[in-house]
């Protein structure tokens, strides 16, 4: 047995376990993670603003697309000696964790970053970063390496003005791939300049050369007008209802409710995203529930034979909600849920009398809420109705019940079983003798599925190809999924290696994050990577999902090995079945990629415009990446 003693306990000191532990501050170092890199920075600039110390800040994508310059014409970070380091108050900020001047209430009042740790972990997972500051008629400059100031801060001469100037470029020791998105960022500013009134936000984009600037003043009233211009979403009354509050806790609402759409709430705590929600969420939920059973039962609007839920009373109510809290207690250094318990009664007593005197007030639109509302009710239980007709024909706990062309397998329910949804009954044969049949199962679908980005829970039920798969999935479908029941471990989508199976799987992703959300959310879809290409150069064969693998491997293993013998499978059902496993489902020797949600806000905005009525944005899509595209079919 090892020994284990004292000198094999390792002390991690000063910005270490950033770099050792990088999950732990930003939640992992994929594209999410890198761009939390720049949230870091953002947010520091932001509690300037939202503070009143600044009024403007710019945000410059550089040519690299890996590097990043925030600035911002706040007071600027002090340069002073700190009393008890006695070293810089601008050092100590980028160097040492939980420093920052956001854990009292003198120098702010709000904040997104309180933690003190946002600008250190930035500073220690980036290769390069300098901070130059504007103070006191002053400019200074310091610059880092891996989290390691290269000298004190240098006086660069006099400058007029205040502010603070941070260009980072992430290590990419750290993160396997660093290049920002710009869609992403410019998302992030524009929505700062609607929670923050007022405010210029400018965006450079080097790459693009672009340069927007985003200013409202009308703030999150606006924002709430540009999500349903965005959806296409047609308000079922005319006025929205905008709600501002600032009595020890700033909350800011704007919300209404629309035909045809899923409830939607955008909620932010001192400017950040909680994309996860939170208390101040369930307080805006339980204010909004009480002044509409209130309003309806005052006027004696309650429908005979129908019982309103909440999410009756939610369904189709697309709100922004932006509060302002002291102290707030987010869950984790990612900021993306509100705990602060106080928060709930706080946000419930603001909205709920105050919904209540304004529909009091506005007694039509009042009217047409709570027809919509009662007309949710009547389509909920329609559907409840139907799916429960459906259940009892296709009940998954009898075999015999099962769709007739599901190859299933013996192990179903176990967690290392797989259902592989796969395109065309040709593939299917393939991938039915090729497969595990102890612990793999087989769903060929004919033809592409319905689109269901516009569909109700009924039209989708009605088409054969997704009735059965939600009959062998056997988990249930929309708000009555339960995980606890699917059959299967892994439910792995199965296309080809063209534009037409790119198109199918994406019908595919579509009908299971709208329906099936919690599948998505538990890690259990995943993509099939069957190659496009069989490359054999002498005895040796490679595989090449694409193009541009296929270029790789030709330049790493081909010069001076003769003519390579490339064979381009134009469907998987060319492929021999043992060919099949060995290259998609085996899995030793197979590529797999698991579908994650890491911003709900974004997919949906992407899953709407790619997928929904209004064309305009897939023409938008196809033009911007025109010079992209290749026909892959020949």
């Amino acid at each position: 047995m090892p020994s284990y003693t004292a000198k094999d306990i390792t002390v991690l000191e000063g910005l270490e376990p950033v770099r050792k532990r990088p999950g732990m501050y930003i939640g992992g170092v994929g594209s999410t993670g890198l761009h939390h890199l720049a949230w870091e920075i953002l947010d520091n600039a932001v509690d300037e603003a939202m503070n009143g110390f600044a009024s403007a800040i710019t945000v410059t994508l550089h040519e690299d697309g890996a590097s990043l310059t925030v600035s911002d014409d706040g007071r600027g970070i002090p340069v002073d000696k700190h009393p008890k380091s006695r070293k810089s108050a601008l050092e100590v900020v980028f160097t040492v964790l939980h420093a920052g001047g956001k854990f009292e209430h003198g120098s702010y009042k709000t904040a997104g970053g309180l933690h003190g740790v946002g600008a250190s972990v930035v500073c220690a997972l980036s290769k390069e970063l300098s901070v130059t500051v504007k103070r006191d008629g002053e400019q200074w400059e310091q610059r880092f390496k891996q989290g390691v100031a290269q000298g004190p801060p240098k006086k660069l001469g006099p400058a007029r003005g205040t502010g603070t100037t941070v260009f980072f470029r992430p290590d990419a020791t750290i993160f396997p791939k660093v290049e920002f998105d710009a869609a992403v960022i410019r998302e992030r500013l524009e929505v700062a300049s609607y929670l923050h009134k007022g405010v210029k936000v400018v965006f450079e984009d080097e790459g693009a050369r672009t340069r927007e600037v985003f200013q409202h003043d009308d703030g999150i009233e606006a924002y709430l007008r540009a999500i349903l211009a965005a959806a296409g979403a047609r308000p079922s009354h005319e006025s929205a209802f905008v709600l501002a509050r600032d009595n020890g806790m700033r909350l800011d609402l704007a919300m209404q409710w629309t035909e045809g759409t899923d409830e939607q709430i955008r909620s932010y705590v001192n400017g950040i995203p909680t994309g996860s929600g939170g208390t101040h969420e369930h307080g805006l939920r339980a204010g909004v529930g009480k002044a509409i059973r209130n309003f309806i039962d005052t006027h004696g609007l309650t429908p005979k034979g129908v019982t309103i839920a909440a999410e009756d009373i939610r369904e189709g109510l697309v709100a922004v909600l932006s509060l302002f809290v002291a102290e707030p207690q987010f869950q984790g250094q990612t900021k993306d849920r509100l705990n602060n318990p106080e928060a709930l009664s706080a946000v419930d007593s603001a909205v709920r009398p105050a919904l209540e005197h304004w529909l009091n007030h506005n007694l039509s639109m009042a009217e047409a809420i709570v027809a919509r509302i009662i007309l949710a009710a009547r389509a909920r239980e329609a559907s409840r109705a139907a799916q429960q007709e459906v259940a009892r024909k296709n009940a998954t706990s009898n075999r015999l019940n099962l769709p007739g062309k599901l190859s299933d397998c013996s192990a179903a329910g176990r967690d290392d079983s797989e259902l592989f949804i796969v395109e065309g009954d040709s593939a299917g044969g393939s991938a039915k003798q090729g497969r595990d049949r102890a612990r793999q199962a087989i769903l060929p679908l004919r033809g592409k599925v319905l689109n269901v980005e516009s569909a109700s829970v009924s039209k989708v039920l009605e088409n054969k190809e997704l009735s059965d798969l939600v009959t062998a999935l056997g988990c249930g479908i929309g708000k009555h999924v339960d995980i606890t029941r699917l059959r299967y471990g892994r439910v792995i989508i199965l296309a080809d290696a063209d534009s037409d199976g790119n198109h199918i799987a994406t019908l595919l992703l579509t009908f299971l994050y709208r329906h099936l959300t919690p599948l998505m959310t538990a890690g259990k879809v995943f993509l099939a990577q069957p190659p496009l290409y069989r490359i054999d150069i002498g005895k040796e064969t490679h595989w090449a999902l694409d193009d541009v693998q296929k270029a790789q491997i030709l330049e790493r293993h081909a010069k001076g090995r003769g003519t390579p013998e490339i064979t381009r499978f134009k469907g998987l059902g060319e492929m021999m079945p043992k060919v099949l496993w060995e290259t998609t489902l085996n899995p030793k020797t197979r590529r797999l990629l698991r579908v994650e949600v890491a911003d709900h806000i974004v997919t949906d905005r992407v899953i709407n415009e790619l997928m929904g009525k209004d064309a305009s944005a897939r023409f938008r899509f196809i033009m911007e990446r025109a010079e992209e595209a290749r026909e892959l079919d020949v």
